[in-house]
């Protein structure tokens, strides 16, 4: 086992629980594994099927993953293969034919196609070793990604009763765990269960408050890294994306509303370090094992639990330190609440709330971030501070907030507690709205008692009252504020109120941003050049650089100078197959740059431990698609006709418009926004800035689109230049 590791993956020593997992798997016992992302599963069925006698069926949700997953085992000598929808039947038959000979170890293929009939009669001609059912979580309808396509496998028992079945998955609940077994026909499977704990993600929460700014104020502290930016709609994604390119961020958006080769397009950019952020909505992600991601950001609520831990699982698989920041207010809660009632399925719904429900209290939870995680999926966490979330870096200081408390609780009672958290607050601050006058709510005794704080810090005030239990919020459509026990006891002076005092975000100044520094155990001159070699040999061969190498890798070359190839092989992550392809190129980088700067190479490397913090990464941006929307733009047609046409939104026709004229090409905007428009327009613009695109919106009371908006804002930015 050790050798093939070492030979193949170019690894001396086994992850927590692979060696235990790979054992059962070589005695043919079925196996259900839970490793959080980046905890090693891959190579839990990878190295099996490498020494058993036979082919590996890997049952794959996605065409990436599949893709992704054979490049990489290709590329380390590994015979792998996939079959899919973007292999035509000619090349579908030549694997086949391959299969038949014995050729490939391990075959990646989607659960549709492994349940035809026509493909299991094939499948049965051959001799598998090994089924492993990746991503297994899918197969249950308490999972976060339920696919009813998965709930076909269970007849893999049926029809191979005698092969071992290993499952495999980031993220389960015990009741998901006891349905993947169940589904899959594989009850006495043994369980083994890695800890969700992963201490090289900073987990942090923050109220959202001026959002956009607090985005920027962290973006440009991480310019060079690698990121992913969640969104809960197409819509936010499309703007977020073009803000951000606006500030000078190379950003590209990935949801649905895009063609797939747009998609596809902006996915491989961002793999290969072509650009540093990817704006997304949750159908990105699933089987990217970019290793280098070093932030991921979820702008809107996500909408359960599972879905976020396998999210930010997708930063630091590397194991080096990454952050994992998530924007939280209640309006994200109730845009959830509203898709969930379109649903008709009244068991979705139950089971969407309650999922909703959960990630809710996990963000209004005072607790540590990653302790909270843990007992969710069933792990205990005894250590007092983590060292690696908002709560246990940042203390949250406490405060006696019993007068307001008082004044709440009264305000609720004498509304009969009928009203929302906003409308209470209203009254509270004395507000002159229709709502609040045309109710008579002005005359009420507690109207205007809180003035003395803001209505953003009344909102704060009151979410701490109600996670502290002094009040209820009820109802989902529309959530009203009613007293319970606790409250009489506070309104009646017999109990006093300690809540954590609010701390309202703002976005960072320029002058107000600290430069973090890197480690110095790293000679990252020499990282930059290797890195520079990997792109240039990954762009070569088509390929995400991180395959060739990860950051990791690179990161010991430039710590430990190897000057040979069997200092070479001693780095963690080089190969056999890897050493052969690739050893003398970066021997011969490694080489120079010591020659150059008078640094001793060492022929055998004995390492020491090192700490690497944050590495330099590339970028370049560019879009595609673009001349087509230039071509249907001299047709005549409208922005409405040129998105049909392409099967995208508007926003997107807008962005490639932009890039037009920003490369000089004349384009007249007359055709969509009239001059009178661009004048009330551009006067907005001159009132707030051209910057940010919801300030001039509102300006213009939403009057106009953003993508009316976006047209001027580009047009007169290229007429000033």
């Amino acid at each position: 086992m050790r050798g093939t590791l070492n030979k193949y993956f170019g690894y001396n020593n086994f992850l927590p629980l692979q060696e235990d997992v790979i054992k059962d798997v070589l005695k043919g016992q079925d196996v259900l594994v839970l490793m959080p992302t980046g905890g090693g599963k891959s190579l839990c069925y990878q190295l099996p099927a490498l020494i058993l006698n036979g082919i590996t069926i890997v049952v794959s949700p996605l065409i990436a993953l599949m893709k992704d997953q054979v490049d990489a085992l290709v590329l380390n000598g590994v015979p792998a293969a996939l079959i899919n929808s973007s292999l035509d039947f000619s090349q579908i038959d030549t694997i086949k034919a391959q299969l038949q000979k014995g050729e490939f170890k391990i075959l990646y293929v989607a659960p549709e196609r492994l349940m035809m009939p026509v493909f299991l009669q094939f499948l049965k001609g051959l001799k598998v070793s090994l089924f492993a059912v990746d991503e297994a979580h899918c197969i249950s309808e308490w999972g976060h990604d339920f696919r009813p396509e998965y709930r076909q496998l269970k007849s893999l028992k049926e029809n191979f009763p005698n092969i071992p079945i290993i499952a495999l998955t980031a993220t389960a609940t015990s009741k998901v765990q006891s349905d993947i077994a169940s589904e899959l026909n594989i009850p006495d499977s043994k369980r083994y269960k890695a800890s969700f704990l992963r201490k090289n993600l900073q987990i942090k929460i923050k109220s959202k408050a001026n959002v956009y700014e607090q985005l920027l104020g962290y973006l440009e502290e991480h310019r060079k890294d690698s990121g992913i930016i969640y969104c809960q709609s197409r819509k936010q994604v499309d703007s977020l994306t073009f803000d951000l390119s606006a500030s000078g961020f190379r950003a590209l958006p990935y949801h649905a509303g895009l063609t797939a080769k747009e998609r596809s397009s902006n996915q491989e950019r961002f793999i290969k370090d072509d650009v540093e952020i990817i704006v997304a909505t949750i159908a990105f992600g699933m089987g990217i094992d970019k290793p280098n991601v070093r932030f991921v950001v979820h702008y809107d609520l996500p909408k359960n639990v599972e879905g976020y831990y396998q999210e930010i699982g997708r930063a630091g698989r590397d194991s080096l330190k990454s952050d994992c920041l998530l924007f939280f207010n209640y309006g994200d809660k109730a845009k959830i609440e509203h898709f969930i009632r379109q649903k008709e399925d009244l068991r979705e719904r139950e089971i969407a709330n309650l999922k909703l429900k959960e990630m809710v209290n996990y963000c209004i939870n005072n607790n540590c971030r990653h302790k909270v995680l843990l007992q969710y999926f069933g792990e205990d966490f005894t250590e007092t501070n983590c060292g690696a979330c908002d709560i246990c870096l940042e203390p949250r200081e406490t405060f006696d907030a019993t007068i307001e408390a008082q004044k709440v609780i009264s305000c609720v009672h004498r509304a009969k507690e009928r009203f929302g958290m906003n409308h209470i607050i209203d009254i509270l601050i004395g507000s002159k709205s229709q709502k609040i006058i045309g109710r008579n709510h002005d005359k009420l005794s507690t109207y205007g008692i809180g003035r003395d704080h803001s209505k953003s810090k009344w909102q704060l005030i009151v979410r701490e009252l109600i996670r502290a239990g002094y009040l209820d919020l009820e109802g989902d459509e529309y959530p009203v504020l009613r007293l319970n026990t606790k409250s009489k006891l506070v309104l009646a002076g017999k109990e006093e109120v300690t809540i954590v005092k609010p701390k309202i975000e703002l976005g960072k100044t320029k002058t107000q941003r600290q430069v973090k520094i890197d480690s110095k155990d790293i000679d990252y001159e020499l990282f930059e050049i290797l890195r520079a070699l990997r792109k240039t040999l990954a762009d070569k061969e088509g390929l995400p650089p991180y395959i060739i190498f990860p950051d990791t890798t690179l990161n010991e070359m430039a710590v430990y100078y190897p000057g040979s190839l069997e200092g070479l092989k001693s780095i963690s992550g080089v190969g056999e197959a890897k050493l052969q392809r690739y050893g003398e190129l970066f021997l011969k980088s490694i080489t120079e740059y010591c020659d150059n700067k008078g640094i001793e190479t060492k022929a055998s490397i004995i390492k020491h431990q090192f700490s690497a913090k944050r590495t330099i990464r590339p970028s370049e941006a560019n879009s595609g698609t673009i001349r087509e929307t230039l071509a249907f733009y001299r047709q005549g047609l409208t922005l409405a006709e040129m998105a049909a046409k392409k099967s995208v939104v508007v926003g997107t026709i807008v962005s490639h418009l932009e890039k037009i004229i920003l490369s000089g090409e004349e384009i007249d905007i007359n055709r969509f926004v009239s001059l009178k428009d661009q004048k009330i327009i551009e006067k907005a613009m001159a009132e707030v800035g051209p910057g940010m695109l919801r300030p001039i919106k509102d300006t213009l009371g939403g009057k106009f689109s953003y993508e009316q908006i976006r047209l001027v804002r580009v047009a007169l930015g290229q007429k000033q230049n």
